[in-house]
């Protein structure tokens, strides 16, 4: 069990409430635990020490085997703990044991909040960790009749009402296909799912990628060498240790220290998400991970990537599929950024006007659309007298001079560039990922307006599919001052892209020559 080194007071209590909850099952706990305890003595220093750590290694390798840990049995009786923090979600399978009758340890769960889990009230929080121990420990429960305990009597409530939110509701349909009770305990008598809640360290454990980095730094001689002066003197500016894992603080964020040999595997996993710019791969790991001379390591990277070098070049339609579709139309609102994504089976004015009928019906006519001359846009006949009957403007770019629609243009190329490495494995099944495309597309941050193009459009955070584990569909509820909060933000956008375009027209104009007179 990987549970972090204390760095304060707080931590020995979190610890020692942990392990002090199934003292009774460890002989001379008292005795083991003292130089912990003399911590938390009044007037005392917190020094952890050699007596320290052995104390506290030594507990923890008591709770992880017997006579404190059991088997499962599925004939003994169950009980699930649960507890919530901001930090994480802490769970414990109990049993009782055939050989003393007391309840014992069978599974451990701690689990990191998501940086949207994190502004959810206490209670939304309780009830996820239920939720997330439950698909923890579904296969040791399924069938069984348990004990819920918790240290939120409004859950207990909750599950007795018939008006419940409709989220609660969602949540509590997963609770169905168990048999269980739920009982209610006071949080000094929960402590020991409180210390697996407020050090979230088992999830890390269970992370392949976490597990290789950690023996990527223990073959590493300088990350070695660094770890072993800390475990001896216990303190560093530049590095901590947190789970036997070397971290670097920078900015107030703990970067996972990345060792040069597996440095380029990383850069090379995060690029082929479909972030294929620098700076998109960039922000990808900046936030997570230490590693040195970062943006030069991932231009190398992109630079020595074949399906990037061949998407970065494709001209003409795409593969062609089993359902014919061999381009891809690109609608983009010029204001919000928000992108639309239509598959099409041709370049006619017919194929074009269909997908503007559609969204037409979804978000009403635009009063102009700017577009490249391409032959779908200069049909008179048909794209023009489109036009002129829906009551909006169309205006074509200058031929040859691309930047005049840029916006679409770098959509085009990204579009072009993430579809083929999608698609890598199988060409023809391209469309396939247009919607996943368009998701992605949408719910990324944007420079320009300081915000996703989804909040600013419809005025909520785009909910990603691993935001929230339970992966439900975005269906938050209406506010009050949705619509005030929809218009503040569209206001702070505007001042944003003025801003940017101020300064992109201060870059341009540096070396533009005044006009001659002839």
């Amino acid at each position: 069990m990987n549970f972090p080194e204390p760095k304060c007071t707080k931590d020995i209590k979190s610890h020692l409430g942990l392990t002090g909850y199934f003292r009774k099952f460890i002989p001379h706990y008292s005795a083991i635990a003292k130089p912990l305890s003399d911590l938390l003595k009044m007037g005392s220093n917190f020094s952890f020490g050699l007596k320290e750590r052995e104390s506290f290694n030594e507990l923890k390798q008591i709770l992880s085997k017997e006579p404190v840990l059991c088997l499962y049995n599925p004939k003994s009786e169950t009980e699930i703990h649960t507890d919530a923090s901001i930090d994480g979600f802490g769970a414990c399978l109990l049993q009782k044991s055939i050989v003393d009758n007391q309840l014992h340890p069978v599974y451990y769960m701690s689990h990191k909040t998501s940086d949207t889990e994190r502004k959810y009230s206490s209670y939304e929080l309780e009830v996820i960790a239920v939720i997330e121990a439950l698909k923890k420990f579904r296969p040791y429960v399924l069938g069984l009749h348990f004990k819920i305990v918790t240290d939120c009597i409004s859950f207990k409530q909750t599950m007795s009402k018939k008006d419940i939110s409709s989220k609660i509701a969602r949540w509590a349909l997963m609770l169905e296909e168990y048999d269980y009770v739920i009982e209610h305990r006071q949080g000094t008598r929960m402590r020991h799912v409180d210390a697996l809640s407020r050090n979230p360290v088992c999830m890390i454990i269970q992370d392949s990628l976490t597990l290789q980095i950690l023996k990527a730094q223990n073959s590493d001689e300088n990350v070695k060498a660094i770890k072993d002066l800390l475990k001896i003197k216990n303190q560093h500016d530049d590095y901590i240790i947190k789970g036997d894992l070397l971290y670097k603080p920078i900015k107030g964020n703990n970067l996972l220290v990345v060792p040069e040999d597996i440095q380029m595997s990383l850069i090379k996993s995060a690029q082929e998400k479909g972030h294929f710019s620098v700076k998109r791969t960039k922000d990808h790991l900046i936030n997570e991970f230490y590693i040195p001379k970062l943006k030069q390591k991932i231009e190398k990277c992109i630079s020595n990537c074949i399906t990037y070098i061949l998407a970065s070049k494709k001209q003409g339609p795409l593969e062609s599929t089993n359902k014919n579709y061999k381009h891809i139309l690109c609608v983009i609102d010029s204001f919000t950024k928000f992108v639309w994504l239509y598959p099409t089976k041709s370049t006619s004015s017919q194929e074009v006007i269909s997908k503007l009928e559609f969204q037409k019906s979804v978000f009403e006519n635009p009063r102009r659309i700017i577009s490249a001359k391409g032959s779908a846009f200069n049909s008179k006949e048909l794209f023009d007298d489109y036009c002129s009957s829906e009551s909006f403007q169309h205006l074509s770019v200058t031929t040859g001079l691309p930047r005049a629609n840029v916006q679409v243009e770098r959509l085009n190329s990204t579009v072009i560039a993430v579809i083929s490495k999608l698609s890598k494995d199988d060409p023809t099944k391209w469309f396939k990922f247009v919607p996943e495309l368009q998701r992605i597309l949408n719910s990324t941050y944007q420079t320009s307006i300081n915000l996703t193009p989804s909040e600013l459009l419809v005025g909520v955070k785009m909910r990603d599919k691993t935001d929230f584990k339970i992966r439900e569909l975005i269906e938050e509820e209406i506010r009050s001052n949705f619509q005030e909060s929809r218009e503040k933000l569209r206001k702070g956008a505007k001042q944003q892209i003025l801003k940017v375009q101020e300064s992109n027209r201060k870059t341009c104009n540096l070396r533009r020559k005044p006009p001659q007179q002839i």
